[in-house]
Parts: structure tokens; sequence; C-alpha cells
């Protein structure tokens, strides 16, 4: 339990480098799936920052779904949620409001739920078609990149952010399935097609929406799904008498991400005043920004609805968001 909560705290503070790295590059096409922009990332000491982040919370990982059922896991790293709020609301001066607050709660409240009707963890294989469903599942991740890339700004970030935790989902079933090195075992194919579709569409959510909403449907995509995959064909199993608490569980923590989606929108317009002062252009040395473009101050936030700006910086209205 040490390591998967351990995971969570790298996979939180990753997703805040990350999006500083993203912000401070140049726009890509607009397109989930950008190739173009995760060279220019490649190039920013925080985005690599957070890669390392994402390794050693990858590694640690590993080892917990080894050794616990993956609705713990799921749970445990839905903690990620908490750490990046806390750390976006310093780092990037995000200012969430009351009710994004309360939806990060109510995500996390929901996978919790989830982890405690979960039962031991199961050791069968699976069917025999699992494997290449997860393959399947995994180039489908790159297509949902394409079509979410292409929806209005209000959503974006929440479906390119599913997407990516669809992938890390493929990464977390496979995990399980791999069984020694075999280049003909589609699982291992998966794995690397999964992972690096969702690092691309996680990088393109960062950088064009919210960074607490996008990792909200990052988390959820990649919990919900193994939860259920692992209980129905891998041998997970829910406690005696609690497959009610993991519905409703799943039922809680789809309203929290939706509700983020819905109080993430990005600023109409730039360099609006706040509250707080005029804000910075993108790439201006912002207070412990370093440039980043990240820095600026957050938009207004008298209250909480569409149009408002919960601080996702000045830099998103750059790519026409």
């Amino acid at each position: 339990m040490i390591c998967a909560l351990a995971s969570s705290v790298c996979f939180g503070a990753a997703s805040v480098l990350q999006a500083m790295g993203a912000r401070a590059t140049t726009p890509g096409t607009g397109g989930g799936v950008d190739i173009a922009l995760m060279w220019r990332v490649l190039r920013q000491w925080r985005y690599l920052a957070g890669l390392c982040a994402d390794g050693l919370g990858f590694v640690l990982q590993i080892v917990a779904l080894r050794t616990l059922p993956i609705y713990v896991v799921g749970a445990a790293l839905a903690a990620s949620l908490a750490v990046t709020a806390v750390i976006a609301s310093r780092v990037l001066r995000v200012r969430l409001s009351r009710v994004e607050w309360t939806a990060v709660g109510v995500v996390c409240a929901g996978l919790a739920l989830l982890a405690l009707a979960s039962g031991k963890e199961g050791h069968e294989e699976g069917p025999g078609w699992l494997p290449w469903a997860l393959l399947a599942s995994a180039f489908g991740v790159l297509l949902l990149g394409v079509v979410g890339g292409r929806l209005p700004a209000k959503p974006r970030a929440l479906v390119l952010g599913l997407g990516a935790g669809f992938g890390f989902g493929v990464v977390e079933v496979a995990v399980r399935l791999i069984d020694g090195i075999d280049l003909a075992d589609p699982v291992w194919y998966a794995l690397l097609v999964g992972g690096g579709a969702a690092f691309v569409l996680l990088t393109s959510a960062l950088q064009r929406g919210s960074v607490t909403t996008a990792t909200a449907g990052a988390v959820l995509g990649e919990t919900v799904g193994p939860a259920i995959i692992g209980v129905a064909w891998l041998g997970d199993t829910t406690r005696e008498g609690l497959g009610w608490l993991a519905v409703t569980g799943f039922a809680i923590a789809v309203a929290g991400s939706l509700t983020l989606a819905r109080f993430g929108e990005p600023p109409e317009t730039e360099g609006r005043p706040t509250e707080t002062g005029p804000t910075t252009r993108a790439g201006a040395a912002g207070p412990g920004a370093g440039g980043a473009g990240a820095g600026g101050a957050p938009g207004p936030t008298s209250g909480p609805g569409p149009g408002h700006d919960h601080g996702t910086g000045p830099d998103r209205g750059q790519d026409g968001s």
C-alpha cells in the first residue's frame, strides 16, 4: 500500500511539472494527437522532470499491482488529484473554486469506495482474447485523441484526459497479464502503444485545458475500466455483500469528474484584468515560474460557472481556446 500511495504522489507532481513544460511551448495543431508537440515539450526541463517522476511512479505502481487488487491500487492513485490540486494552486497559481475543491474530494471519495468494496487480488490469466482486446483498445486511444482534439474548448481537456486514462488503464491490465518476455505476445505491444498514446494525449490536455480537469479525467479513465476487468476476468473480487458500494463509488466518481469539466473552462480572452492584477503573457517570467509561461496571475474567481477562468493561466488563450 505504501508503494501505491507513493506512486500517487509522483504522478500528481508529474502532472503539474508536465503542464508547466507543455504550456511553455508553442501551441500545436489543436488536435489531440500532436507528435510535433511532444518533440517541443521534450526540450523543457520541467517536462523532463515530470517524466522522471512518472517513471518512478510507474515502477512503484508495478510493485503495487503485483501485490494488491487493481481496485486498491486505483483508489490510491486517485489521491494524485489532491496532490495535483495542491501543487498547481501554489506553483501554477491556479485558484480553485470551492466547487472544484469539492469535486476533487468527490472523485477521490468515489474511487475510495471502489477500493473499500474490493476483495483479494485474483491470479487468473483471463480469456485468450483479452490481450488482443487490449491492443485494439490502445489504438482506440489514438483515435479518441484525434476526435477529442476537435471538440470545443470546454470538454476537450476532459475527453483528452479520459483518453490518456484509458491508455494508462491498458498499461495497468497489461502489467497484470505479462508473464515473462515474449515478443509474440500482443500484451507487450498493447503496453507500448497504450502508454505512448496516453502520454501524447495527456500532454495535449495539459496544454489546452485545466490541469485538474485533465488529471481528473485521466485518473477516472485509468481506474474504473481496469477495476472492472480485474473483477470480471482476472479473479479480483468485491467483498461479500459490498457490490452495491462499488456501483455507488463509480457513480460518485463520474459525477465529480463531470463537475470538474464544467468549471474547467478556459478563458475567453487574453490579458483580462483580475482581482490580483493584470495577467502576464506566455513566456513572461512570472514569480516562481522561471519563464515557463504558466505562472501568470489567476483569473477571476467571484463565482463558479461557465465563462469563468479558474486559474489556468492566459497562455491557453493563444491556441484558440
